[in-house]
C-alpha cells in the first residue's frame, strides 16, 4: 500500500518528531505510566501508529469493500446507512403474562427485536413443579412449561413483525417448535418467521454448564434443527455461536474469536458428516460477541472476527454462496464488567461498549440495565439501556459511515495482531485433535481459568482500575431498587402449569412422547417429532425427559 521510499521519509520524520518535539516534554514531565496494554490480551500499545506498523498492508486483500471479502469493513454495502443494527432488550420475568407485559413495553418504547430470557429449569429442560426447579422458577428469565406459556408471552404481538431471539441451548429444539406453533396459530407461514436460537451446546461444556445431554446426541439435535429450519423457516438463525460466555468466563479478546470459531468449525464439520450441503445450512448461521470496555480492541476484534471467518469458510469448507462466508453476529455488552458498586457508572461503560459494537460493525445489539449486577433489571433501568442505542443510533453520526475506524493505522495493526493471535490458537486446537477434543481435554477451559485468574489478580493488586471498586470508592450506602420473583409467582406458575395438565389429551401427549422417543432411537430428523409433541401441551421437561431416556445425561469428566 506504501512504497518503500515513502515508509523511510516517514520512518526519518519520526526519528526527527521522537527527537526534537517528544524527548524533550518526556524528560520535563514523562508518561502517566511506563507501559500501556490493551485490556485483555496484554499487548502493548505503542505511543504512536503511522504507515510503518501496517506497511504490509493490501487494501484489497485485508480491508476490500462494505459487503465484499473479506468482509472486514461489514457484511452488508450500505450498512447502517440503509438499516440500523436490531436493538434488543434481553427480557424475560417471572411468568409468561409479566414477559408479554414487558415486551409490550419495549416495543412501545421503540425497541424493534425481541430478546427472550428463561429461568433455570427452562434451560435445563425442567418443569416448574420439579423438585429441581425448587426456588428458580421465573429468577432468571420467563419459566416455559408448555405451549400454553409461549401463547401468553406473545399474546398480541404477530410474529410476522418481530424478529425474536431466544437465549436457549440444551433444550432449544423445544423452545422453537413452540415458537413455530405459535406463528402456526397465528397464520404466520413458516417461511416468515424471523428470530434466532442460541443452540450453542459446546459453549456449555465450556463456560456456562447448563447442558442435559451428552456432546454426540446434542451434535445431532443441532444438526437436525439445521436442516428441518432450512426447508421450514429459512429466515431464522438456526445457531447462535457464543463467544459472550467464553469471554465473561475470562477470556482473552483473541480467545473469544479463536474458541468461537472454532466452535463453529465443528457445527459445520458436524452437518456436513450429517450430509447436509455447505451452503444450505451455513446462511443461518450467526454468532454472538461480548462487547468490552476497551472500543479499540473490541472493533478490532470484530474485524479481525469476520476476516478470519470469510477465509474458513472459503478455503476449509469450500463455501460458494457469499452469505455462507459472512460472519453476521449479536452483541450484548459485558455482564461481567457491571459493579454492584456505584451502579451510575454502569450506565457509562454500558454505552462505551455499545459505540465499540457498532463501530465494530454488530448486527444486533443488547445494552445490559445499570442494575443486571444485582437482579433482573427494572423497566426504568430498561428504558435507559434502550435510549442508549437510540442516541448513538441518532444523535451521534457514528451511523452514518460504514467502519468509520477503517484505514486507523492503530485500529488496522489491531486487528491483524488479533487475527494473526486467534490463528495460532486454532492451529493449537487443530494440533490437538480439534475442538471437541480440547474440551474433552479441559484445555480450553484451562486457558480461559489462566488468564481469569490473572485479571482478578491485577484487579485485587490495584494495577488494573476498576472505577468505584478498588480506585475512586465512596462510603456512602447506595438504595437501588429491584425486581424480584415472589414465592407465589412460583406458586402461580405451578398452578398453571397443573390446569394445562389437566385440561389437555393425555392419550394425543403419551402418543406423541412415544413418536418422539422412537424417532431419537433411530436415524430421522427430530423436530417434526417435537413439533408435534409441543402442540399437544407436552411440556418442556416431559419433552426433554423423553430425549433423555434414550441419550442419556452428560456427566462432567465423561468423555466429550
Amino acid at each position: 500500500m506504501f512504497e518503500q521510499a515513502d515508509l523511510e521519509e516517514i520512518r526519518s520524520a519520526k526519528r526527527a518528531w521522537e527527537e526534537e518535539t517528544l524527548e524533550p516534554v518526556l524528560e520535563r514531565f514523562g508518561e502517566r505510566r511506563e507501559t500501556f496494554t490493551t485490556d485483555t490480551e496484554g499487548q502493548e500499545v505503542k505511543r504512536l501508529y503511522t504507515p510503518e506498523d501496517i506497511e504490509d498492508f493490501d487494501y484489497e486483500e485485508d480491508l476490500g469493500y462494505p459487503g465484499e471479502e473479506p468482509y472486514t469493513r461489514g457484511v452488508y454495502p450500505t450498512m447502517y446507512r440503509g438499516r440500523l443494527w436490531t436493538m434488543r432488550q434481553y427480557a424475560g420475568m417471572g411468568t409468561a403474562a409479566e414477559t408479554n407485559e414487558r415486551f409490550q413495553y419495549l416495543l412501545d418504547e421503540g425497541q424493534t427485536g425481541l430478546s427472550m430470557a428463561f429461568d433455570l429449569p427452562t434451560q435445563m429442560g425442567h418443569d416448574s413443579d420439579d423438585p429441581m426447579a425448587a426456588g428458580e422458577v421465573g429468577k432468571t428469565g420467563v419459566a416455559i412449561d408448555s405451549l400454553r406459556d409461549m401463547e401468553r408471552v406473545f399474546e398480541g404481538i404477530p410474529l410476522d413483525e418481530v424478529s425474536t431471539s431466544m437465549t436457549i441451548n440444551a433444550p432449544a429444539s423445544v423452545l422453537l417448535a413452540m415458537y413455530i406453533a405459535v406463528g402456526d396459530q397465528q397464520g404466520v407461514d413458516r417461511s416468515e418467521l424471523r428470530g434466532t436460537i442460541q443452540n450453542d451446546v459446546l459453549k456449555e461444556y465450556i463456560a456456562r454448564n447448563t447442558y442435559i445431554y451428552p456432546p454426540e446426541p446434542s451434535m445431532r439435535i443441532i444438526t437436525d434443527i439445521f436442516a428441518f429450519c432450512a426447508e421450514e423457516t429459512p429466515k431464522f438463525n438456526t445457531i447462535s455461536i457464543s463467544g459472550y460466555h467464553i469471554r465473561e468466563a475470562g477470556s482473552t479478546a483473541a480467545q473469544e474469536i479463536a474458541f468461537t470459531l472454532a466452535d463453529g468449525i465443528e457445527y459445520v464439520e458436524a452437518a456436513l458428516e450429517a450430509g447436509l450441503d455447505v451452503d444450505e445450512f451455513a446462511p443461518q448461521l450467526s454468532f454472538f460477541f461480548a462487547a468490552y470496555n476497551n472500543i479499540f480492541e473490541e472493533v478490532a476484534k470484530f474485524r479481525a472476527a469476520r476476516r478470519l471467518w470469510a477465509d474458513i469458510m472459503a478455503e476449509r469448507f469450500g463455501a460458494e454462496n457469499p452469505k455462507s462466508r459472512q460472519l453476521k453476529f449479536h452483541t450484548q455488552t459485558a455482564g461481567s464488567t457491571l459493579t454492584a458498586q456505584q451502579i451510575e457508572n454502569n450506565v457509562v461503560r454500558v454505552a462505551y461498549q455499545a459505540l465499540a459494537a457498532v463501530l465494530g460493525g454488530t448486527q444486533s445489539l443488547h445494552t445490559n440495565g445499570k442494575d443486571e449486577a444485582l437482579s433482573i433489571p427494572t423497566e426504568q433501568s430498561v428504558r435507559t439501556a434502550l435510549r442508549t442505542q437510540q442516541i448513538l443510533a441518532h444523535e451521534s453520526g457514528v451511523a452514518d459511515t460504514i467502519d468509520p475506524l477503517g484505514g486507523s493505522y492503530y485500529v488496522e495493526r489491531l486487528t491483524d495482531d488479533l487475527e494473526a493471535q486467534a490463528r495460532g490458537i486454532l492451529d493449537e486446537i487443530e494440533d490437538r485433535g480439534g475442538m471437541l477434543r480440547a474440551i474433552e481435554n479441559q484445555w480450553v477451559q484451562r486457558q480461559i481459568q489462566d488468564v481469569a485468574f490473572e485479571r482478578q489478580r491485577e484487579q485485587e493488586a490495584g494495577e488494573r482500575i476498576i472505577v468505584g471498586v478498588n480506585e475512586f470508592t465512596t462510603d456512602d450506602d447506595e438504595h437501588v431498587d429491584i425486581e424480584e420473583v415472589s414465592e407465589e409467582e412460583e406458586r402461580k406458575q405451578q398452578r398453571s402449569l397443573a390446569a394445562v395438565r389437566e385440561e389437555r389429551d393425555d392419550e394425543a401427549v403419551d402418543a406423541a412422547l412415544a413418536a418422539l422417543e422412537e424417532a431419537a432411537r433411530g436415524e430421522e430428523n427430530l423436530m417434526p417429532s417435537i413439533v408435534d409433541a409441543v402442540k399437544t401441551y407436552a411440556t418442556t421437561g416431559e419433552i426433554c425427559d423423553a430425549l433423555r431416556e434414550v441419550f442419556g445425561e452428560y456427566q462432567p469428566g465423561a468423555s466429550v
